[in-house]
Formats: structure tokens, C-alpha cells, sequence
């Protein structure tokens, strides 16, 4: 069991390269990921506890902080994490972390309850280069479905069947 402990590291793959053009192997990439994490978790106690930006950070963090400190492998941390490589994770951690002290200087919560901001509108048209994104339209299962569920509620639903887009 001891040598088998061990010799655990020793046998670890060694990653020659990420594949990705400028983004190099780190070779401690579990360590600085935990630290990272700790750190983010630190840090992200500045913001408000009810706000969701916290309770999103602290959960997914939380999580990848949990599986950087369950396994050894840098292949089993990528592939339980899901979301890229190793390397790729520390710099998403660097990212949040410096989003997070912009969050708190910005303080997108502290808006007055009183606050009144203006609504422009505009009616210029859209300039061409600019893409015209034009929704499909919902299957008619869509609309019975809601009826039905608004009538065991007892709600009137106040249906409005948009116009499908490729006929005009």
C-alpha cells in the first residue's frame, strides 16, 4: 500500500503538450488549482450573500475545488471537471478572480431602491452588416400544452401565436 502510494506519482502520464497555441503545460496544474480555488472562495466572500453571482461562483467552485483535492490525476480532474484542461481551468480561475474584484469595485447590488433609470428607445433601422435574428416559430403541441396546463390552474392564458417568420 505504501509503495503503491508512492509510486502513484512516479507512474503519473506526463503531458508534453495542451494542443492549444500559446497555452503551456503546467506541470503543478493540481496545486495551483487548489490554491486558485481556496482563493476565489476567499475573495468571493465580498460580495453579498443572497446575490446570484455569489451563489454561482461558490457552487461551481466549490465543486472543482473538491475533485482538484480527491484525485491526483490531472487526466481524472479534466475529464470529472468537464469543462477543458487543466490549463484551461486556471486560467478560467484567473479570470473569475479578476472578475470578481471588478464585481465588487462596479457593485452591480447596490443600486437604490429608488433608483428610476431611462428607457431610450430607438427606432432608427438596423444596419445591414448587423444580423437579423428572427425566432421560429413554436410547434402548435407548444400552445395546447399551455392551455391545458393554465386551465388546471384555472388561469385564462393570454395566448398570442406569433407569425412564422419565413412567410414574410
Amino acid at each position: 500500500m505504501f509503495l503503491a502510494r508512492m509510486a502513484r506519482p512516479l507512474m503519473a502520464k506526463v503531458k508534453e503538450t495542451t494542443g492549444i497555441f500559446g497555452l503551456d503545460v503546467v506541470p503543478n496544474a493540481r496545486e495551483v488549482l487548489i490554491s486558485l480555488y481556496a482563493r476565489t472562495l476567499k475573495e468571493i466572500k465580498a460580495v453579498p450573500e443572497d446575490e446570484g453571482y455569489r451563489k454561482a461562483v461558490e457552487s461551481f467552485t466549490s465543486h472543482r475545488l473538491k475533485v482538484c483535492q480527491e484525485e491526483e490525476d490531472w487526466e481524472t480532474i479534466e475529464r470529472r471537471i468537464g469543462c477543458g484542461q487543466v490549463e484551461e481551468l486556471i486560467e478560467e480561475a484567473k479570470d473569475e478572480l479578476t472578475l470578481i474584484s471588478k464585481m465588487i469595485e462596479w457593485n452591480p447590488w447596490g443600486v437604490p431602491d429608488d433608483y428610476e433609470c431611462t428607457l431610450v428607445e430607438n427606432d432608427r433601422p438596423i444596419p445591414s452588416h448587423v444580423p437579423r435574428h428572427k425566432p421560429v416559430p413554436l410547434p402548435e403541441e407548444f400552445y395546447k400544452a399551455l392551455e391545458a396546463a393554465a386551465s388546471v390552474n384555472h388561469v385564462t392564458p393570454k395566448i398570442e401565436k406569433k407569425a412564422d417568420p419565413s412567410s414574410e
